[in-house]
């Protein structure tokens, strides 16, 4: 009998030991107040797609890196920056002809360059015709 009783007691131990297994972790879902990225939809059938450029782990755009641009002329450092620094030593006609090319450039490169020489040139226009009204004797 005694091992009968002993072997309830073990039995007993046992079960009464036995834990619940915790719940896996989730994987993070991100911030609770932040939404989540949006799904890409899938293309239409029958519709031909373009040729994505893929690289894993990197954003590729349009198949061009960022950074490779053509060289700017003028010793690097472009035709609106030149113009600029041309206008202090011609008067203010390289910078009239910067702010006219400002108006038809598609390069944003180039832009910053041409938005000095009209800069220069609104300044150069004011001081003019100051000088012209102070030198006339009108007033």
């Amino acid at each position: 009998m005694t091992s009968s009783v002993e072997d309830d007691k073990n039995r007993s131990v046992v079960t009464d030991h036995h834990h619940q297994q915790p719940p896996p972790p989730q994987p993070y879902q991100g911030v609770s107040n932040y939404p989540p990225p949006p799904q890409q939809q899938p293309p239409a059938a029958g519709y031909p797609q373009p040729a994505q450029p893929y690289v894993s782990g990197y954003a590729v755009a349009g198949g061009r890196h960022e950074t490779e641009h053509h060289r700017l002329p003028c010793c690097g450092i472009g035709i609106g920056w030149l113009l600029f620094i041309l206008g202090f030593f011609f008067g203010a006609i390289p910078w009239y002809i910067g702010f006219f090319l400002l108006l038809f450039s598609k390069n944003p490169r180039e832009k910053p360059g041409y938005v000095a020489c009209a800069i220069g040139a609104v300044i150069a226009t004011i001081i003019i015709v100051f000088g012209a009204i102070r030198g006339s004797g009108v007033w």
